[in-house]
């Protein structure tokens, strides 16, 4: 097609193509694990790409390359995506007329589930923890909130110390019996999207990784570094890297749960689909966490500042933020461990969570002034016009 670019699968470049339920057809390497998916509904730009990311103070001979799954989509963006596209499929199949799923206040996983949704025709029920001053107050339009509430999502706020004692499987369950009494048709989507069927959407992930390295003869890489907030996007990337000619070794930062909690779980994941692997030797885990979930100290906020103004790439204060941050400061620690290796990066979006931290970011941000102008400087014709 004239005006495609190459790297644009042919599907991709057909009318009517986004948004369709498709087929499913494993990579060949995959094809032992089970149960696969037998449908996928396409939500996501993809490919997305892969470029260099000039980052500051590496060690000798180090080369960070990003891939960008902040671009997937808009309102549907993020890593979330490519796990809805399994899951969205398995809920229409099973004949729901609704979802639901659970997140924090500024959940990208709640935004992008209540747009997907939306997308099919399927109303979306989003069970959201917030503080206990905040669970009985207006929630507001900041961030993420905005797009759920466009859309139509049907919000049931929680407290944090509410979410910590029944948890959220439970909370889940206690809407989906409500909505069954209704005689509604609800399916449930775990935290982040996060169960087996989820992570084969990064065991796809790495096919499509896999075929632009093939277009790249020049670049393999070393290392995947990503933030780690429920464990199936390195599920699969763990999983795919492994399985695959990839072979490179799966960094995660976790950003919520200590490593221990994330390496079992990821385990269960795995076991899930029957890989027969140990998750301590697919993947790396580090503590990213800091103050906690969703919580930032200064330098976490001055270094994604920092990063955008050096390279013009915007991390959410959440995830990718806290993964970079963690990398960079391992890499200053240990630079031998680094020393000459390619990287590959993988940022998994949330650009709409900045805006719940906008007030902390106000004394970082770029300076402003208003425009001096000189009362002497005559008016040119046609240029002082107000339309």
């Amino acid at each position: 097609m004239a005006g495609v670019p190459a790297t644009l699968s042919a599907s991709a470049a057909q009318i009517g193509s986004f948004l369709s339920k498709k087929p499913y057809a494993p990579p060949s390497w995959a094809t032992h694990l089970s149960p696969m998916p037998s449908h996928t509904f396409s939500l996501g730009h993809f490919p997305t790409p892969i470029h260099k990311w000039n980052l500051p103070n590496l060690p000798e001979g180090t080369e960070v390359w990003i891939k960008r799954d902040d671009l997937s989509g808009m309102q549907l963006s993020g890593n979330k995506v490519r796990k809805l596209e399994f899951l969205m499929a398995d809920a229409v199949a099973q004949g729901a007329d609704c979802v639901i799923t659970v997140g924090g206040i500024q959940s990208n996983h709640c935004r992008a589930t209540a747009v997907a949704a939306k997308y099919l025709n399927l109303d979306c029920y989003l069970i959201l923890r917030t503080s206990k001053l905040l669970a009985d107050k207006e929630p507001g339009l900041v961030g993420n909130l905005l797009v759920e509430r466009l859309v139509g999502a049907h919000i049931d706020l929680v407290s944090k110390e509410e979410y910590g004692k029944i948890g959220s499987v439970a909370l889940a369950d206690l809407l989906k019996k409500r909505l069954l009494e209704e005689g509604r048709k609800p399916y449930v989507i775990p935290v982040g999207g996060s169960n087996s069927l989820g992570t084969w959407g990064y065991v796809e992930a790495i096919r499509e990784i896999e075929q632009q390295i093939q277009q790249s003869a020049d670049t393999q890489f070393d290392d995947i570094v990503v933030a780690c907030g429920s464990g199936g996007t390195i599920a699969g990337l763990a999983l795919g890297s492994r399985l695959s000619s990839l072979k490179a070794k799966v960094h995660a930062f976790s950003v919520c749960d200590d490593p221990e909690y994330f390496y079992d779980y990821v385990q269960g994941l795995i076991d899930g689909l029957h890989s027969g692997l140990d998750s301590h030797d697919i993947v790396s885990i580090e503590n990213a966490k800091g103050l906690g979930y969703a919580m930032n100290t200064a330098e976490e906020l001055k270094f994604v500042k920092d990063i955008a103004a050096a390279t013009g790439i915007v991390l959410d204060p959440v995830y990718s933020g806290k993964a970079a941050y963690g990398l960079l400061k391992d890499m200053a620690a240990n630079p031998a461990k680094w020393k000459g290796r390619k990287i590959l990066f993988v940022h998994t979006g949330g650009l709409l969570g900045l805006y719940d931290k906008a007030d902390q970011l106000l004394s970082l941000a770029g300076n402003w002034r208003r425009m001096d102008l000189e009362d002497s400087i005559p008016r040119k014709d046609g240029t002082g016009k107000m339309f």
